[in-house]
């Protein structure tokens, strides 16, 4: 078992405090996983941060920010940037508890535009 370090501690004190935190770390791991998914994409496409924003009527910057996970993004945000790649997000639901292998991860696919 790994030594515990800082991270371990700010995460038992804030989860005594609500025992929802977790749940919300997982939730904004998902977030930052998708963000990256859709820059190595982005990339992949050879599209620039600037080409981007403008189909997303949106900023470099704001992209720049969304790929260094520097802001909690909305899911219409993950949903526009998407779309100006060709891909749209896919949502599912799945009961607590399955893990994030599963089917009901939120996953990118090309769209048929």
């Amino acid at each position: 078992m790994a030594a515990r370090d800082f991270l371990d501690e700010v995460v038992d004190e804030r989860t005594a405090h609500n025992p929802e935190f977790p749940a919300m770390v997982e939730a904004a791991e998902r977030r930052r996983h998708l963000l990256g998914a859709l820059a190595e994409r982005r990339r992949e496409g050879e599209h620039s941060q600037t080409a981007v924003a403008a189909a997303m009527q949106s900023s470099q910057s704001s992209i720049a920010r969304l790929e260094t996970s520097a802001t909690d993004a909305r899911l219409s945000t993950l949903d526009r940037y998407a779309h100006a790649l060709g891909y749209r997000v896919e949502y599912s639901l799945v009961p607590e508890g399955q893990g994030q292998a599963q089917a009901g991860s939120p996953r990118a696919r090309p769209s048929a535009t």
